[in-house]
């Protein structure tokens, strides 16, 4: 009598998992990455979940699954690649515990393995070789502190960000649907480079990074969503400035400043008094390692822009822009500045 697809996972394929490297810590079972669809009634979809999740160095490699011994692996195969590209998963496995068969989303092909590529094969296939900072940056750890952890959307955007950070590309931009979290997402990112010791010059120090929004209402939230970094973290405005005699505050890592958006329908809490556009060229040019603007479509990217001003002064600096709009005809200056986002993501997906 053929196991079925639970025995064949404990007896079949757990084993082979481990005898390629595999340990529990790299294995996530039944990893469920929605929580479905809001459907009539307060009632939910089917959740999308994967039969493996394989990690390694705090980054997903790969994802398997799982059939019944007397089921042919390739059943439900694009299923599985459809949840690798939402996951965005370079490796997808196809497994009866007898036969497996390998899928390689980058080369959009497969082919039938005799085993699974031990964990570290498949970290130098997807990093190739990293110098020691980048191998620090990009598997560190997210900050977690047992409340709330990342969903899957926001894990993909701070890595996908991470990895073009360590990698030195100098603007980063990110586009996800406004309610995703993108403030916290922001937090993820400092957190982890604040961990690595990651920063611009190369040198092992806890970056210096400024935080620019266009409402005070935005800095307030930020400010909230960075409490676990709270000794870190100051506002740059008026009132902080004239506690230091018309000085800038230095004695930080984390700024929150807001700049006056310049538009055609300027911001309805336009504060020209904290406008950081009066007091930015006061910090040199290299005083940031790290700039990031939230609703970064809001204040243009055009030459006459009042954060484009801000940017060009702090050029050295790594710049990640924040925005819930897609690419189309009226913002496509954001787009030229930045460049195609690393990640984007609508709850259509």
């Amino acid at each position: 009598m053929a196991f079925s697809e639970s025995d064949t996972r404990s007896k079949l394929i757990d084993p082979v998992l481990k005898s390629s490297g595999w340990e529990e810590t790299h294995i996530v079972r039944e990893y469920y990455f929605t929580d479905g669809r809001k459907l009539i009634g307060g009632k939910r979809g089917e959740r999308y979940f994967v039969d493996y999740l394989l990690s390694f160095k705090n980054t997903n490699l790969a994802i398997v699954e799982a059939k019944a011994e007397n089921v042919d692996p390739l059943e439900g195969l694009q299923q599985v690649i459809n949840y690798a590209e939402k996951l965005k998963i370079d490796m997808v496995y196809a497994t009866n515990g007898h036969k497996i068969y390998a899928h390689d989303m980058r080369e959009g092909k497969g082919e039938w393995v005799s085993t699974f590529a031990p964990p570290q094969s498949l970290f130098d296939k997807k990093f190739g070789n990293l110098s020691p900072t980048q191998n620090s940056t990009i598997t560190q750890h997210f900050y977690l502190d047992g409340t709330k952890k990342p969903r899957y959307y926001q894990q993909i955007a701070v890595q996908k960000s991470i990895e073009a950070i360590a990698n030195g590309k100098p603007r980063v931009l990110l586009t996800l649907a406004t309610g995703t979290g993108k403030t916290y997402i922001a937090f993820q990112i400092v957190y982890r480079l604040f961990e690595s010791r990651w920063s611009r010059s190369g040198v092992p120090k806890r970056p210096r990074v400024l935080f620019l929004a266009d409402r005070n209402i935005l800095i307030n939230q930020a400010i909230n969503e960075f409490n676990p970094l709270e000794k870190e973290c100051v506002v740059v405005n008026g009132k902080e400035i004239a506690k230091r005699n018309g000085k800038v505050p230095t004695n930080a890592n984390i700024f929150f400043a807001i700049y006056q958006a310049i538009s055609e329908r300027k911001s309805d809490e336009a504060d020209t008094e904290n406008d950081f556009s009066g007091y930015f060229k006061q910090y040199d040019k290299d005083f940031f390692d790290l700039i990031i603007i939230d609703e970064c479509h809001r204040g243009s990217a055009n030459e006459q822009s009042s954060w484009r001003d801000i940017l060009n002064h702090f050029s050295s600096a790594v710049h990640v822009g924040l925005t819930a709009t897609p690419k189309r005809d009226d913002n496509g200056d954001t787009y030229a500045y930045f460049g195609e986002p690393v990640y984007e993501y609508s709850l259509k997906d």
